[in-house]
């Protein structure tokens, strides 16, 4: 399917010429809280707040949101701030109580957007609205929780085909299992890709949900931003060690408003090939090696334990002797140093011998 002819998300018409932002709670948990934090926001300067009203968690017990009730929280917020308002839905009726509420935004999350069936009990309950409520709604698909183009892509095309043409995309990244660096893999080449096959549709980056650390908001914001991102949705909340969900990743308005200042100051002021640029991609890159030495000391760890299992010697030369010779004889290939390399593989053997040592 062809997806052409999109309108401008949020009503923003020339999107290229500035960035967007959207900011909130991770949930609206009390009146008091979301119209607190919306108030801050506001004066901070941002024009879209978003806020969790349905919740659903990974395992039963947990806080689940507030429900219908809070969609009149937004209304207040927008009432009272003049701010955009934005929530996430899973299925018809959350969306027929968003409608009800005139909410302005909705965004489908990642386990839904990885559901065709929930996905197209949404799209048909849009197709059935009048005309002018289609062009006015606007709806963001995020990236489904599994690494997969192709199911983001049918979510987006299913979205399209109810007759809403204010689409956008929500980059959060994707899980994984096993420790990593972030809490969800960005997988930059996936979004890099979705923007190729629709460049006409805007891509919004979560660093809150692929950081899930309120340490890392900052860093993958200005990364985001240098690889021309059109906008950001952030997670900040009044008080968020008190919060009730993601507590981690949430920061404050106020340090959004530091954080937005140092943004604006960089897309006016670093050329296309400045050297923080060249650097950040470096940062990148050492992120993915990281995550690969994650994944390569965890199959160690299952040669270990087999070894053990079978009683096999931990360090076995005649296999270390033909990787260090096969990697080397790579090395001028790759344009590296020979010594470099087998340096490298030298530490990286160290440490598996460490990991299965201790087992």
């Amino acid at each position: 399917m062809e997806i052409t002819g999109l309108k401008p998300v949020f009503g923003i018409e020339d999107i290229k010429s500035q960035t967007i932002y959207i900011a909130g709670p991770c949930s609206a948990e009390s009146e008091e809280q979301t119209l607190e934090t919306a108030r801050q926001l506001a004066d901070a300067g941002i024009k879209i707040f978003r806020a969790g009203v349905w919740k659903p968690r990974t395992k039963p017990g947990g806080f689940e949101g507030r429900g219908r009730m809070a969609l009149d929280w937004l209304r207040k917020v927008r009432e009272q701030t003049g701010m955009m308002v934005a929530t996430e839905i899973a299925n018809r009726k959350h969306l027929e109580d968003a409608l009800e509420a005139d909410i302005d935004a909705i965004w489908i999350g990642a386990r839904t957007s990885a559901n065709p069936f929930a996905v197209q009990e949404i799209a048909d309950t849009l197709a059935t609205l009048p005309q002018e409520k289609k062009d006015s709604l606007t709806v963001l698909i995020k990236n489904p929780v599994n690494p997969d183009l192709e199911l983001w892509i049918g979510a987006i095309e299913r979205i399209y085909a109810s007759g809403v043409r204010r689409i956008g995309a929500i980059h959060r990244g994707f899980s994984s299992y096993g420790k990593h660096i972030y809490r969800n893999e960005p997988r930059w080449a996936i979004a890099i890709e979705l923007n190729r096959r629709i460049p006409e549709m805007p891509i919004i980056f979560d660093p809150s949900h692929v950081g899930g650390r309120r340490d890392l908001v900052a860093p993958l914001a200005h990364q985001a931003i240098d690889m021309n991102y059109e906008g950001l949705i952030i997670e900040s909340h009044c008080n968020p060690d008190c919060a009730l969900s993601d507590s981690a990743q949430q920061i404050t308005p106020a340090e959004l408003a530091s954080l937005l200042a140092t943004l604006n100051k960089r897309s006016h002021s670093l050329p296309t090939k400045s050297l923080d640029e060249l650097r950040r991609k470096i940062d990148r890159i050492d992120d993915e090696l990281l995550e690969l030495l994650s994944r390569r000391m965890e199959v160690s760890r299952e040669i270990g334990r087999y070894k053990k299992e079978h009683r096999l010697p931990v360090v076995q030369t005649t296999r270390y002797k033909d990787l260090m010779e096969r990697r080397v004889a790579e090395s001028e290939r790759l344009d590296m140093s020979a010594d470099f390399v087998r340096a490298l593989l030298a530490v990286i053997h160290e440490e598996s011998v460490r990991q299965q040592v201790k087992l």
